[in-house]
């Protein structure tokens, strides 16, 4: 069982509040809708998972499930990544060769660019961490893309007293700032899987995430908490404009985890 968040019932209220400058100008579509695909870049919390790592579950995995059929997505997230090394990588450039004019490329770093001690990943949020990913930004629009900024979903993190703590520092501040800078379209994952973390407590929670007596791992997501963050996500791209209602599906029912599979790998796992 899900659970709602009534405060994010996603109203026409909550759509005329958000400003039109923020919004991108929309390609005309005549007669039937073309795809445009989401592509997704980001680190291990998006990423695919394979057979050898389940139940772990990226959100990125669940999202099509809240998507019209005509909004595929194209997760290039990867395990381990910060904005940093993906554009070091070239995985920025082969996003950039793939995407087309009214695509997407939605933004998700910041567990791995508060590394300090792994100058590959390292950022720091008010200077290099709002360099790169003016990068993706610049490079979306560049191909007629449109960038959609996400600050990074939180871990399971609670006080003695129960109350559910951020954990990401300065990056989700130094991205909304760039959001708000560069006119982007913001997704504030941070702050609302937070208050979805406060609202479930610290012993529900761990069933949203890969958490096991032997492995209590905070960061990563089993399916129920996969399908949580990607329905906040669908709900952002909804309240942000970036989507409209036609494009969201299910946005309120119950997800059976069963929707959720792991494919086999059919090579080595990227180092």
């Amino acid at each position: 069982m899900f659970v709602a968040l009534t405060r994010r019932q996603v109203t026409s209220a909550a759509l005329a509040a958000v400003p039109l400058g923020a919004m991108a100008a929309e390609p005309a579509e005549a007669g039937t809708r073309r795809p445009r695909t989401l592509y997704i870049a980001g680190d291990s919390t998006a990423a695919q998972k394979y057979a050898d790592a389940a139940p772990e579950t990226g959100w990125g995995m669940a999202l099509p499930f809240f998507l019209h059929e005509d909004r595929p997505v194209a997760n290039h997230a990867v395990n381990g990544r910060s904005s940093k090394s993906f554009v070091d990588e070239g995985r920025l450039d082969a996003v950039l060769a793939a995407i087309r004019p009214g695509d997407f490329l939605l933004i998700q770093f910041g567990h791995n660019d508060e590394k300090n001690t792994d100058p590959t990943r390292y950022t720091e949020p008010w200077t290099t961490y709002q360099e790169y990913l003016r990068m993706y930004v610049d490079g979306a629009r560049a191909k007629g893309a449109r960038p959609v900024l996400a600050t990074p979903v939180e871990r399971r993190s609670f006080d003695a007293e129960g109350t559910a703590r951020p954990t990401h520092g300065e990056y989700p501040a130094a991205m909304r700032a760039l959001a708000e800078s560069e006119r982007v379209a913001l997704l504030d994952v941070q702050a609302w899987s937070l208050a979805l973390w406060q609202e479930l407590g610290a012993e529900a929670t761990k069933t949203y995430f890969n958490w096991t007596p032997t492995e209590q791992d905070n960061t990563h997501f089993n399916p129920p908490g996969a399908i949580a963050v990607a329905r906040l996500v669908a709900e952002e791209l909804l309240r942000t404009r970036v989507l409209e209602p036609c494009d969201v599906v299910r946005l309120h029912d119950e997800i059976p985890t069963s929707w959720i599979t792991w494919p086999a790998r059919l090579s080595a796992p990227l180092p």
